[in-house]
């Protein structure tokens, strides 16, 4: 007997109560967001009349009103997805949300709760008390198929830990639509255990290609949200891609999951305001990525300050006043005890500068320091060669002038960076106006962190004004709160304070997030982590003080020719916290025989040191190969790709090759292959666009075109391992070169 039974359209009769279910959800679903909308709309009349501890209250009703109806709303599609029949006869439900009837009696389980649990971890060998679980297939509101697993029978053979194969089978074989949808409905055994995993310390995922990373990760982060709603809705949660494109491909997962509370970026839209546009060479990058970096860069902050080379006369008030060494390097020193970023800790320096002055006219004139403190002071302060000998001293300086400083100068970089070989150093040497890499945002993020803002006198005194207002709110919210029990529990003091003194539309947690640089999260998502570097993993734990963190990757798929052996190689600082590792080993994307021949090219050129996918199935002629006819046969190309278009009724195709051959291969393709995306098209739409392997990361295609991959290998191991593993159903290679090494095409 199979594990698994389909029914087909045709036997609706036997999912009739499952339909009768469906709708019956539907019409809560629908109930709830009447009701929601009503209350909102009545809150919303009141207007922002009445006492205080009123409007606390509507602000705080109409902030849970909101909140709860955007969920509802965002969960139309496949609703319920799955029934689990136990041994005491009863049903359970699962859905993408919870729902409970008006008398407040269960009606559906959220697939995070733990009563949903056995849907995604029972199996024949250990069903617990379950008997049948059922995969509920659903078009708009109706019940289309179902699909069954007996776990009182013996299982089929399958790869191990598969749950809901024909369901899952179909998603694989779905033709892609250039958006991640979610798994919800089909998550297997070893996800859902990185799903539910507990939320403390550093959780490192790693997985081969199509293990489903990417999908995990945006689950456990709704799941999270879920189990942690209290403490993470506060502070959100920050998901970090390794592009644009990539966000965009997945940004639709967390809201058809009924979550907004997540801050999608990169890495850097995080630390930059402005695009990283300079490229350097990998040796260059290496350097900069290094935890070695952080020591540098605060040895030069640490050396900014410099001593006064002798006494020098000061002209105040038509009066000669001396500034002495040891005046400086005592205000320097008080300064440093303070422990605060150099610009921050500058008016300390220039404080204590001042009151030495001070005290040494009053002496000279023998005046009452106490009684004529403020007209000294004034005096003192007003002198320009008072101001100018201080500051000289202890300059603001920008994150970006000492990081150019430190490229541009030699002798500089030589006397804080002795732990640097000389090559290493030649590596980083840069002319000042040289644009800004990728690699140096890290590097500036920790100087603006070692050197605080500069000083703005207006500004400051603005933000301590924001500040004091703000605390008075949070105090009132808090005493309105515990005095006369406003926010029926359904808001914290802060977030009453923020809706209560907003002005305009109510802003997300994520939107707050985003305007504030200084924004520390509950939680963090680093999805393709094994492309960071150790001084980026710093940046990130400065915005995670509760070290809470889900990192998904692949160390075979790290770009570049430095290899990394494990995990901790890449991590550096991030690597002495709690850090635990679990492995996803089953390959849903990419048939078995291309993952295999991926596989042994990896091995070949020395990869292969992370633990291997197995692929769930394989794809008749899932590989091809065409050699041209010449290299730079460009019309071979043109005909592969539009054959394979042919062939292909619904999704999409792509053209990977080595970076810097992108314009021409596009070129070469746009005139001949009107499905080819043209200049301006959203490559998330075309049928058919040309990438390189870093533009791939993350991203899957039905059919990938991979030209010359011996070029493509010329830029690492892992580069090319991800272009060949980017297909759902063929790989056809290109090429005029030999074939790497482990590239056969199977008989």
């Amino acid at each position: 007997m199979d594990l698994t039974q389909t029914q087909e359209r045709s036997s609706g009769p036997a999912w009739a109560d499952d339909q009768a279910f469906v709708a019956r959800a539907y019409a809560r679903l629908d109930e709830l967001r009447t009701d929601y909308r009503q209350r909102l709309a009545e809150v919303r009349r009141a207007g922002p009349s009445g006492s205080p501890q009123n409007r606390s209250e509507r602000d705080a009703f109409a902030a849970h009103y909101e909140d709860t109806l955007a969920r509802l709303d965002q969960v139309e599609n496949r609703l319920v997805f799955g029934r689990l029949d136990l041994t005491d006869t009863t049903r359970r439900y699962i859905g993408r949300i919870g729902l409970a009837d008006a008398e407040h009696t269960s009606l559906l389980i959220d697939w995070r709760a733990p009563a949903a649990q056995p849907f995604y971890q029972a199996t024949a060998a250990h069903p617990g008390d379950v008997v049948r679980r059922r995969h509920l297939m659903t078009r708009e509101r109706h019940v289309v198929g179902a699909e069954d697993e007996l776990l009182d029978t013996a299982a089929a053979d399958l790869p191990e830990g598969l749950t809901g194969e024909g369901a899952l089978f179909a998603a694989m074989a779905a033709a892609r639509e250039g958006r991640m949808s979610d798994i919800v409905a089909t998550i297997q055994a070893e996800q859902d255990r990185v799903i539910r995993a507990p939320r403390e310390g550093v959780l490192v995922v790693q997985g081969g290609p199509g293990t489903g990373k990417t999908a995990v990760a945006l689950h456990r982060a709704a799941y999270l949200l879920y189990t942690y709603r209290e403490r993470l809705e506060r502070s959100g949660v920050l998901l970090v891609g390794p592009s644009r494109v990539f966000l965009r491909y997945i940004e639709q997962v967390l809201p058809s999951l009924g979550e907004t509370d997540v801050v999608a970026t990169t890495m850097g839209e995080l630390l930059a305001d402005v695009p990283a546009t300079g490229t350097e060479p990998e040796a260059a990058a290496e350097v900069k990525g290094r935890a070695v970096m952080a020591e540098v860069l605060r040895r030069a902050v640490r050396a900014l300050p410099r001593p006064l080379a002798g006494p020098v006369v000061l002209d105040v008030d038509g009066e000669h006043l001396v500034l002495e060494p040891d005046d400086v390097r005592r205000a320097q020193e008080r300064a440093r005890r303070t422990g605060k970023p150099h610009n921050v800790a500058r008016k300390t320096y220039a404080n204590a500068a001042l009151d030495a002055l001070v005290r040494r006219w009053a002496q000279e004139k023998g005046l009452d320091e106490a009684a004529e403190r403020d007209y000294l002071r004034a005096s003192v302060r007003e002198s320009v060669d008072a101001r100018r000998e201080i500051n000289l001293c202890w300059m603001p300086t920008s994150p970006q002038t000492l990081l150019r400083r430190l490229y541009s100068d030699p002798a500089l970089l030589a006397r804080h960076a002795p732990m640097l070989t000389a090559a290493e150093r030649a590596a980083l040497r840069r002319d000042p106006d040289a644009a800004l890499t990728p690699a140096d945002l890290p590097l500036l993020d920790e100087l603006a962190h070692l050197l605080g803002e500069l000083e703005r006198p207006e500004a400051e005194r603005a933000r301590r004004a924001r500040a004091a207002e703000r605390a008075a709110e949070v105090a009132y919210a808090e005493h309105a709160i515990a005095a006369d029990g406003l926010g029926a529990g359904m808001v914290d003091a802060a977030t009453l304070a923020g809706r209560f003194t907003e002005r305009g539309p109510r802003l997300t947690t994520a939107e707050r997030a985003v305007g504030d640089r200084e924004w520390t999260f509950g939680h963090i998502v680093v999805d393709e982590a094994q492309e960071l570097s150790p001084m980026a993993w710093r940046a990130l734990l400065r915005r995670c003080p509760t070290r809470s963190m889900t990192l998904v990757g692949d160390l075979d798929q790290r770009s570049g020719h430095t290899r990394a052996s494990s995990w901790s190689d890449v991590l550096g600082d991030a690597a002495r916290e709690n850090v635990r590792e679990e492995v996803l080993t089953i390959n849903y994307r990419t048939p078995a025989s291309v993952m295999d021949s991926a596989a042994a090219v990896l091995r070949a050129r020395g990869g292969a040191h992370a633990v291997p996918a197995r692929s769930a199935r394989d794809v008749p002629d899932a590989l091809r190969t065409t050699r041209l006819a010449a290299p730079g046969d460009l019309d071979g190309l043109v005909h592969v790709v539009s054959d394979e278009l042919a062939a292909l009724d619904a999704g999409r195709l792509a053209v990977i090759t080595a970076p810097g051959r992108t314009a021409d291969v596009h070129a070469a393709l746009a005139d001949r292959v009107p499905d080819v995306a043209g200049p301006g098209t959203d490559p998330l739409t075309a049928r058919a666009l040309v990438l390189d392997p870093v533009a791939a990361k993350g991203l899957e295609f039905d059919v990938v075109v991979l030209l010359e991959p011996e070029e493509i290998g010329a830029t690492g191991p892992g580069d090319l391992y991800v272009a060949m593993t980017r297909p759902t159903k063929r790989l056809h290679v290109v090429h005029s070169a030999d074939l790497p090494p482990g590239l056969v095409q199977p008989e």
